[in-house]
C-alpha cells in the first residue's frame, strides 16, 4: 500500500486538492469554484460554507473516481488565503460571511486606531502596518456594525484554520497566519494581551497558535462521512497559502524568494533575520525558523481571469482546441514588448505593496486608435510585472535584495507572461511544477508532521526541479525601464483624483 499526502488549498477563486506521493509526483487531483461576494464598491467577502461545500466535493470526487484510497492518505495539510476573520460561536458555526483579503471597508477603524494607539507602536509589536486588508479592522468592524454577531462571537479563525477545524474539531490558528492581528508578536511568535486590549480584541477570540507542521488532530467521525477520508487521519495546522506555494516551489532556505502568480501577484523573500518595512508584509514562513518578507498585490493572475471572462466571448467560442487563455497568449506574443505605448496599472481591488492605497484604481494609459485586443492583453500583463518590480525594489532597500525568482501560480504556465516578468524586474526566473506548488507545499506540511520527511529543507531537496528557465532580454529590459517610469508616475498624478 502506498504512503500518500493530502494537500487542501482554500484560494480566492476556487479551493484545490491534490494528493501526492513522497516524491511530489500528484496521484489525483480536483478543484471547485466559488463565489466572491461584492455587495458595495471596496468590500469582497465570501461564506466559509462555500469552502467547506467545494473541499469536500473534490475529496469525495477523488476518493470515489480514481486509484487513491482512503487508508492510503497518511496525513493532511490546509494552506489558504489570508486575512480572513471568520466569526464561530461556541457551537461552532459561523455567524457572517467574512471580508477576505481585497476587502477595503475597514480603512476608518484603522486610520482611528494608528492614531489613539500610534501607528509606529502597533508596527514595531506587529511588524505590519494597519491597514484595511487585514485581519484586525475587520473583527472590529463587526463590533461597529453588527453587534448582535459580535457579542455571540466565541474565536475567530483563518480559512484552512477553519478547514482544519471542521476536519478534526480542534480550534487551532498556525504561526503563518499571525500576521493578520496586529496583537500578533512578530518577533516572538505569540499574543500580545496588552496589546489585544488596546486594539479592543477579547482574549477568548483568538486561538491557540500552532506550528505549520503540528498534528493539530485527526479527521472525526463526521468528517469521515462527509469526504470519504478514513477516521484518524492526522490533520497539521498548515499555512498561509502564499507561504506553502513558496515552500512548494522550493523557497525553504534564507535568500531564495518565490514569484507569485495566482489570483494575486507578488513575492515572498525568504529570511531568517527580523526585517520589517512597513510598505511590505511580514510573517513567518511555514519552514521553523524563517520569515518571509513579501509584496503582495491585488493585481496577480486574478487580472487575466477578469480580462478573459469580460472581453474573451470570441475565444471562447472560437472551436480551434486552444482554451481562450492560451488565445489571448497567442495575440499578446505579436505585440513588442512596451506594448507601443500603452500602460495598465493592475490596481482592480485598490492595491495592497508597497503603495497601500485602498483608493487606486486600475488605469490604461495610451489608448489610440491603433491599439488592438493584443495590446491589452499584453499590457496587462506587463502591469502585473510592473507591480512585481516596484516591490521587489522596496524589499532591494529593506535589505533583502534577490536574483533568482522562483515563479508558481497558474500565471507560470505562460512562457510570455513569465519572460516578460523576467524582463521587467531582470531577474532570472526558473519554473518548478506551477499548478500544484501551493497544494504540494500543504502535503509537505503533513509529511513533515508525520515524519515522512525529517524537514521541509530535506522535503525541497527531494520532490521540486526546476521545469524551465527565463533568463532576462537586455534590449526588452531598456523598453520595459521607460515604460514603468510611466507606470510610476501616472499613479503618482492620478492618487489624488482616485480619492475623489
Amino acid at each position: 500500500m502506498r504512503d500518500l499526502l493530502l494537500g487542501i488549498d482554500i484560494g480566492t477563486s476556487s479551493c484545490k486538492v491534490a494528493v501526492f506521493d513522497p516524491e511530489g509526483k500528484v496521484a489525483a487531483a480536483k478543484s471547485a469554484e466559488y463565489e466572491v461576494y461584492r455587495p458595495h464598491p471596496g468590500w469582497a467577502e465570501q461564506d466559509p460554507e462555500d469552502w467547506v461545500k467545494g473541499v469536500y466535493d473534490c475529496i469525495r470526487g477523488i476518493l470515489s473516481e480514481t486509484e487513491v484510497k482512503a487508508e492510503e492518505i497518511k496525513g493532511i495539510g490546509v494552506d489558504g488565503q489570508g486575512w480572513s476573520a471568520i466569526a464561530l460561536d461556541k457551537d461552532g458555526k459561523v455567524l457572517i460571511k467574512t471580508p477576505i483579503w481585497m476587502d477595503m471597508r475597514a480603512q476608518g477603524i484603522c486610520d482611528r486606531l494608528n492614531a489613539k494607539i500610534g501607528s509606529d507602536r502597533i508596527f514595531e509589536l506587529a511588524g505590519n502596518p494597519l491597514k484595511p486588508s487585514y485581519t484586525t479592522p475587520k473583527i472590529l468592524w463587526y463590533q461597529e456594525n453588527h453587534p448582535e454577531i459580535y457579542d455571540r462571537i466565541d474565536k475567530i479563525l483563518q480559512c484552512n484554520s477553519f478547514l482544519v477545524y471542521r476536519l478534526t474539531g480542534e480550534i487551532s490558528q498556525d504561526v503563518s497566519m499571525g500576521y493578520g492581528l496586529h496583537c500578533f508578536d512578530m518577533r516572538k511568535a505569540c499574543w500580545d494581551m496588552d496589546m489585544a486590549k488596546e486594539l479592543g480584541i477579547p482574549e477568548r477570540f483568538l486561538p491557540p497558535i500552532f506550528p505549520c507542521t503540528g498534528v493539530v488532530g485527526k479527521v472525526t467521525k463526521e468528517a469521515a462521512e462527509a469526504t470519504g477520508l478514513k477516521e484518524g487521519t492526522p490533520v497539521v495546522a498548515g499555512g498561509l497559502d502564499a507561504a506553502c506555494g513558496t515552500l512548494g516551489a522550493g523557497v525553504a532556505r534564507p535568500g531564495e524568494t518565490q514569484e507569485q502568480g495566482g489570483q494575486a501577484g507578488g513575492m515572498s523573500i525568504c529570511i531568517d533575520e527580523y526585517a520589517a518595512d512597513p510598505s511590505l508584509i511580514l510573517g513567518f514562513h511555514v519552514v521553523p525558523d524563517t520569515w518571509l518578507l513579501q509584496g503582495g498585490t491585488t493585481g496577480g493572475g486574478g487580472v487575466m481571469r477578469w480580462f478573459e471572462q469580460n472581453f474573451a466571448d470570441y475565444e471562447r467560442s472560437n472551436n480551434c482546441g486552444k482554451s481562450s487563455l492560451v488565445q489571448l497568449n497567442e495575440i499578446a506574443e505579436k505585440i513588442p514588448a512596451g506594448s507601443e505605448g500603452l500602460v495598465f496599472l493592475p490596481y482592480m481591488s485598490g492595491e495592497r505593496t508597497p503603495i497601500w492605497d485602498p483608493d487606486a484604481k486600475g488605469v490604461f494609459y495610451g489608448l489610440d486608435f491603433s491599439k488592438t485586443k493584443g495590446h491589452f492583453v499584453r499590457a496587462c500583463m506587463e502591469g502585473v510585472a510592473f507591480a512585481l518590480r516596484h516591490n521587489l525594489e522596496v524589499a532591494a532597500g529593506a535589505g533583502a535584495g534577490v536574483d533568482e525568482l522562483k515563479a508558481m501560480g497558474g500565471s507560470a504556465n505562460s512562457l510570455l507572461w513569465t519572460q516578460i516578468k523576467a524582463d521587467v524586474t531582470g531577474k532570472k526566473i526558473v519554473v518548478p511544477a506551477s499548478d500544484t506548488a501551493t497544494t504540494f507545499g500543504a502535503a509537505i506540511l503533513a509529511g513533515v508532521g508525520v515524519g515522512i520527511y525529517p524537514s521541509c529543507a530535506e522535503a525541497v531537496d527531494r520532490t521540486v526541479h526546476v521545469t524551465r528557465t527565463h533568463e532576462p532580454n537586455p534590449e526588452n529590459k531598456e523598453v520595459y525601464d521607460k515604460a514603468y517610469s510611466i507606470y510610476l508616475e501616472i499613479y503618482e498624478k492620478l492618487k489624488e483624483t482616485m480619492k475623489r
